[in-house]
């Protein structure tokens, strides 16, 4: 069945192509294309809306700033920007057919407030893109959230998305839609990101500072992107100021930090520049949280502490065209968790990414060249240490071109990596287990968006090879949105994925801080038993140690009023393949146990599994008043690959988030703000009993009847069968803005963490009867200084 979908696919992607390409064959016109950029410090103004007064010709700038006007019937046009707090921009050109006009825009400050903008930007946005399962992600709506510890971080705003599920305050996960954390993909800059969280689970290592733009995909994504089954997180940084210095320094109770940017060589009139981004920040939390939390831990505070630092160096040209070198190093550490345990991990990567545009071509190229090492090392009391490693570069080409209000999109990419994994045998704690492996990935991409009238439709296919397996992996997807009204449109996604990295963490693990890499192991049964959403059982015979899923997502979007939106989809990921850690093992798997099950003997099981759900936001946003709403029903199921289904641990079937923010005062310089999240409980392995086990210490001469054992072992209730109580936490946070001199602003946060102090559970130890809660009431106080 799941071969015919995938066949059905290709066929429909083939047939589209061939449709797009012959009704878009290349016709007279000729070509406007350009940057905007701001004239006050040289950063690209993305999303904008630009067009030719008086015409249908419009579009938007990209994450470059850059934009592009095809097919234009020869005459004298004028080109339009209106943007809010900038002086309207507007220059005449004559446009001959098949000739190449470059106008590059430096939008001026000014006073101006426009009354009404013609085209909104996101009303734009909406006509011409699919959007399907998106959200893009700004500065300004992170710092709407009230901060944890006074700083407002990217890590809680992915919380309050859509289909976004996160198993703890303390070492928590961020799951998407039913996907393990290994499964979401985190580019920066186009380099790949192998651990973005800290073991805290507050904070993620980008600075919110520096971040120009990220795009969250919880499924559907098209072939532009791949590797990974589940979802993806693309971030942007800023280029950096090319006009003067600025900088950002901040404090709290959980941290410090320090931003810096400025330029090398300044803006010129044809804006062309260097410019430089610095940023550092690291937490104390292990240290002050002893003395201002004291009732935290019985006294031993919370034990995590990073520092995160990332520099970049922009080179741009004065037709647009820029350079980007960049490098980073995120560490974290955990110290003495629950009494138990040490943990430190580190993440190194440096690379560069470039923008071209050739002067006789519509076509942008993007590029990008990165080399990352990630290593996590675990220390326990009373056993063996513990690391894994995975050090990778990926290397990317990307083309894109406009046909009037068409975009094709294609490009290259290749992916290595080499892990490196030492644990000790689940069956012998003394037996040390290493494993060592390096793979590449080459694929390339084919991304076609149809944009017409009343339907916008985006075929496209990603054909993907992953070198260690020698499996060639062909992918196609499809997005479609059809424009019911203005205020009205139905949309709809469809796409095959795979990818071929795991974590050396189990899927049924609560609180697992060691969070390491593998590729596709070769320690896998020879054959699975399949079961599908009704019920139905087969055997399968596994070929490779891909992973792989389908996702299926429909959905609408209704514009209540001018500032009222609401989002719903509905979605189903299909999960045909997931390798995960055997916590099933009893056996060696050893010649002298050849007659014993695979399932009891490998040390990784094929799994099978499913998630669906539905997804409502409503957002409203005006000048003052910021309201978002999100409420998420879903379903996480699991087939263990032999006789069971189970619920894994971050299947949560209600959850809600509510986020206001409000700006007071005469020029807006205070601001209050709240946000509550409830979520039901999730599930947990219950406690059936408790017996005494008899150790084998004495060997043959051990008395098993007559002896006791001080060994008290646990008989465990059905895997998962429990769920933990309703969960649910408000955040309040006031923020006042003081203007100091020119260019100098002071921000004082001053803000409670689970305001009302409420008692959620985190997990219970089984022997001693302990219950752990999560973070309790922590009230903070936050300074920034902007120059």
């Amino acid at each position: 069945m799941n071969q015919n979908i995938e066949c059905m696919f290709r066929n429909a992607i083939v047939f589209l192509f061939a449709i797009l390409f012959t009704a878009e064959a290349i016709g007279q016109g000729g070509t406007i294309k350009g940057f905007v950029k701001d004239a006050s410090n040289g950063e690209p103004l993305l999303f904008l809306t630009i067009g030719l007064e008086n015409t249908t010709f419009g579009t938007q700038t990209d994450e470059n700033g850059y934009y592009s006007l095809t097919k234009i019937p020869a005459g004298t046009y004028d080109v339009v920007v209106n943007l809010i707090g900038y002086e309207t921009f507007r220059e005449t050109v004559v446009v001959s057919n098949e000739a190449m006009s470059n106008i590059n825009i430096l939008m001026q400050k000014g006073d101006i407030e426009l009354k009404e903008i013609v085209i909104s930007e996101e009303k734009t946005n909406a006509r011409n893109n699919i959007n399907i399962s998106v959200e893009t992600i700004r500065p300004k709506d992170i710092k709407r959230i009230p901060g944890v510890g006074g700083q407002a971080d990217l890590a809680q705003m992915l919380t309050t998305l859509p289909g976004f599920i996160t198993t703890g305050d303390q070492g928590g996960q961020i799951y998407v839609r039913g996907g393990a954390p290994v499964q979401n993909k985190v580019l920066l800059d186009g380099m790949i990101v192998y651990n973005a969280f800290h073991s805290i689970g507050l904070y993620s290592v980008f600075d919110t500072d520096i971040i120009a733009n990220a795009d969250v995909y919880s499924g559907g994504f098209s072939a532009q992107y791949g590797g990974r089954i589940s979802s993806v997180m693309d971030i942007s940084t800023r280029d950096g100021n090319k006009v003067k210095l600025n900088g950002n320094v901040g404090i709290s109770p959980f941290g410090a930090k320090l931003q810096l940017d400025g330029p090398l060589k300044k803006l010129n009139d044809r804006g062309a520049g260097i410019s430089y981004v610095l940023s550092a920040k690291h937490s104390y939390l292990d240290k002050t949280s002893k003395s201002i939390y004291p009732y935290v831990n019985d006294g031993e505070g919370l034990p995590f502490n990073f520092t995160d630092l990332y520099g970049k160096i922009s080179f741009g040209g004065g037709n647009g065209s820029k350079v980007n070198l960049f490098g980073f190093s995120f560490q974290d550490a955990v110290t003495n968790y629950q009494s138990l345990s040490n943990l430190s991990w580190d993440s190194k990567g440096f690379g560069g990414n470039f923008v071209v545009v050739p002067a006789s071509s519509p076509v942008l190229i993007n590029g990008v060249i990165a080399f990352s090492n990630y290593r996590v090392g675990l220390s326990e009391l009373a056993l063996p240490d513990r690391y894994s490693s995975i050090s990778s570069f990926n290397f990317g080409l990307d083309f894109k071109y406009g046909i009037k209000k068409d975009v094709l999109r294609y490009g290259i990419e290749a992916v290595g990596f080499d892990t490196d994994f030492s644990t000790f045998s689940i069956l012998n704690p003394n037996e040390k287990v290493e494993l060592t492996q390096n793979t590449s990935e080459l694929n390339g991409f084919v991304d076609y968006k149809f944009n017409r009238e009343r339907f916008v439709i985006e075929p496209s296919i990603r054909l993907q090879y992953y070198g260690s397996l020698s499996v060639f992996s062909p992918e196609p997807r499809i997005g479609v949105k059809y424009k019911w009204s203005e205020r009205f449109r139905l949309k709809g996604a469809a796409g095959v994925y795979t990818q071929n990295l795991m974590a050396t963490n189990s899927d049924r693990d609560v609180v697992n801080l060691f969070y390491g890499f593998l590729a596709g192991p070769e320690d896998l049964p020879s054959s699975y038993i399949d079961s599908n959403i009704s019920g139905d059982k087969e055997k399968v015979d596994t070929k490779n140690s891909l992973q792989k899923a389908i996702h299926y997502v429909l959905g609408f979007e209704f514009d209540i009023t001018e500032k009222l939106n609401l989002n719903m989809e509905g979605y189903f990921k299909d999960f045909r393949q997931l390798t995960n850690i055997n916590r099933n093992k009893i056996y060696n798997n050893t010649p002298e146990n050849s007659d014993k099950p695979d399932f009891f003997k490998q040390d990784f099981v094929i799994e099978t599994g499913w998630a669906a759900g539905c997804d409502m936001v409503l957002k409203y946003e005006e000048n003052r008043l910021y309201i978002w709403l999100v409420y998420s029903l879903g379903k996480v199921d699991r087939w263990n690959g032999n006789d069971a289904f189970y619920s894994p641990v971050f299947d949560r079937r209600h959850n809600v988030n509510f986020v206001g923010s409000y700006k007071l005062g005469k020029n807006k310089n205070y601001e209050v703000s709240a946000r509550w999240n409830m979520g039901s409980g999730l599930p947990f392995t219950q406690t059936q009993g408790y017996y005494q086990a008899q150790g084998v210490n004495g060997g043959i001469s051990l008395d098993y009847v007559g002896s006791n054992s001080n060994y008290l072992a646990v008989q465990y209730a059905g895997l998962n069968e429990g769920r933990l109580p309703f969960y649910h936490r408000l955040d309040l946070n006031a923020k006042r803005n003081i203007k100091m001199k020119k260019n100098m602003e002071l921000d004082i946060n001053v803000g409670v963490t689970n305001t009302y102090d409420r008692r959620n559970v985190f997990y219970i130890d089984r022997i001693t009867g302990e219950r752990v809660d999560q973070l309790p009431i922590l009230p903070n106080v936050g300074v920034d200084f902007k120059f």
